[in-house]
């Protein structure tokens, strides 16, 4: 019996093995870092540790924040930023989205990316803040995070970046105002991440601890834990998503988004005339996991609100799943996705005749 294939990466990814061993040395140092004894002044040290080998991992020279995770990290910097507009782009998470309150919705294009004739005029009357994705956590299509981020600065502006789906890499350090983080996505653990801040003068702080800008006691075993997954590296899953991609418009499928630049560990695919519902309950027969859309929206029943800004219409929403690869995904586990992948569109024309 073949085991379970694992294809759901972008949702959440299992922990490295450094980063299980670096959650057990903080277990192991059970003191509170903001208490001022022996206990407490060493468990502060290793904190600050981990907190410069997150911001150094991106390349980050400024102030970081540890939170619970990309969507607190989103929820502070829309929240309290100092620049009173908003915009958040048509196809972000639900998360900067709920956050993002009465935020002005920036228009993207049929490939899913921001339209920044669009984002120059939606910025042109007064500064705001404006919240855009390196890559959408649905399609994988990433953003023009340079070109938008001069827009919004020459506005006197600032820029949001929701960075959960991206590699470590300093690509951002140079245009980003905000950054939000995610550690589970990058084989840390669930319940930590960051959001970096370019200037602290641009934050409303709180109180508390994080430099008074988030309370509670640090998660010490956790920020140990997502800095050791920052150090392993992450492979190049390009040549993977292309076979992936080759094989899927050969079987009749429709790859989301194929025209952008898009990460290479996400994939997105439409096999017209079975709904994701049904392809996912015939993938988990198969062994295989794969999702519909983000994983906080995937049990929902709306369509995608992605898919809906691309001009998709609702019926096309609902023939979407996700594809996403991790540090150990093979060219044989693509391969027995594609056979599963032709197995179900052979069942689809079945349907349709």
């Amino acid at each position: 019996m073949q085991s379970r294939l694992y294809l759901d990466h972008a949702a959440t990814t299992p922990m490295t093995a450094g980063a299980i061993a670096a959650v057990a040395r903080g277990q192991g140092m059970w003191a509170n870092p903001s208490s001022p004894h022996a206990e407490g002044r060493a468990a502060r040290a290793a904190l600050e540790e981990a907190r410069a080998a997150i911001a150094a991992a991106y390349g980050w020279r400024y102030e970081t924040l540890l939170t619970s995770g990309a969507s607190e990290s989103l929820e502070i910097a829309l929240g309290r930023s100092l620049v009173e507009r908003r915009i958040v782009s048509a196809v972000e998470h639900d998360a900067a989205i709920r956050a993002g309150g009465l935020a002005l919705s920036a228009a993207v294009k049929a490939d899913g990316v921001i339209d920044l004739d669009a984002l120059s005029a939606a910025v042109s009357g007064a500064p705001a803040l404006v919240c855009l994705q390196w890559c959408n956590s649905e399609t994988g299509v990433r953003q023009p995070i340079a070109a938008a981020g001069r827009i919004v600065h020459a506005a006197g502006g600032l820029l949001l970046v929701d960075a959960a789906q991206m590699p470590a890499s300093g690509e951002l350090a140079e245009h980003a105002d905000f950054v939000a983080l995610s550690a589970h996505k990058r084989g840390g653990p669930p319940g930590i991440g960051a959001l970096l801040v370019r200037d602290f003068a641009t934050l409303r702080p709180t109180g508390g601890q994080e430099r008074g800008y988030r309370p509670g006691t640090e998660n010490l075993p956790a920020a140990l834990g997502y800095a050791a997954a920052l150090a392993e590296p992450e492979p190049d899953h390009s040549a993977l998503r292309a076979r992936l991609d080759d094989a899927i418009r050969r079987s009749g499928g429709i790859v989301v988004g194929e025209q952008a630049a898009r990460h290479p560990a996400i994939g997105s695919y439409r096999l017209p005339g079975l709904a994701a519902t049904a392809q996912l309950i015939r993938f988990d027969l198969a062994g295989i996991a794969v999702s519909a859309g983000s994983a906080c929206a995937s049990g929902s029943m709306k369509p995608s609100h992605v898919l809906r800004a691309m001009g998709w219409s609702e019926e096309e929403t609902r023939e979407v799943v996700r594809v996403s690869f991790g540090r150990g995904t093979t060219g044989e586990d693509v391969d027995r996705f594609i056979a599963a992948w032709r197995d179900v569109a052979r069942h689809a024309r079945r349907l349709a005749a």
